[in-house]
């Protein structure tokens, strides 16, 4: 959902800028430097960290046990085009985004700590289905012990801002931008 709705902004940036060149519009100038600013953000926060984690996370899970992150049960009902669409080709689309587009990141401690409320966020969520459902939306939940799944949680917490980083300096040194 992330990188159906970031990479709706660029469509819509791209769009935007492209309709309103050669228009003295101050206030169409505005807008588009709002939505330049939000598809900026988008990519340093979310996109490119949550996109390269997912892609990193379940195809090393995958290899060593795909049980924990996604049961044979699945390819039942999710074709395989699918699940790549869902855990493969956001890497390739993301860095081609990042190579293709300068984006603007927010101030490192900014950056770091959207990142980081994304990421508890998210696991609050995770912590919230199983608490209303009984089961682990991923499978490697349930053979880790309560003490085990709070390190793993500030490792996942810990990886995604290291993502981040390397998004960052990526971005940086692509367009050759250091501050």
């Amino acid at each position: 959902v992330i990188q159906a709705v970031f990479f709706g902004i660029c469509v819509l940036t791209d769009l935007s800028s492209l309709l309103t060149r050669g228009n003295d519009s101050q206030e169409q100038e505005r807008q588009l430097k709002k939505l330049i600013s939000l598809r900026d953000w988008m990519m340093a926060v979310l996109a490119f960290p949550v996109g390269v984690f997912v892609v990193t996370m379940f195809w090393s899970i995958y290899i060593y046990d795909r049980e924990l992150v996604y049961p044979k049960l699945l390819d039942n009902f999710i074709p395989a085009w699918l699940n790549h669409g869902m855990h493969t080709t956001v890497l390739p689309f993301v860095l081609i985004e990042m190579r293709t587009t300068h984006h603007q990141y927010p101030s490192r401690s900014c950056g770091l700590a959207a990142v980081c409320t994304f990421a508890v966020g998210y696991i609050l969520w995770v912590c919230w289905i199983h608490h209303i459902t009984g089961v682990w939306v991923y499978p490697l939940l349930e053979h880790l012990s309560p003490g085990v799944k709070i390190i793993f949680f500030a490792a996942v917490t810990v990886i995604i801002n290291v993502f981040y980083l390397v998004g960052e300096v990526l971005n940086n040194y692509i367009w050759d931008t250091q501050k």
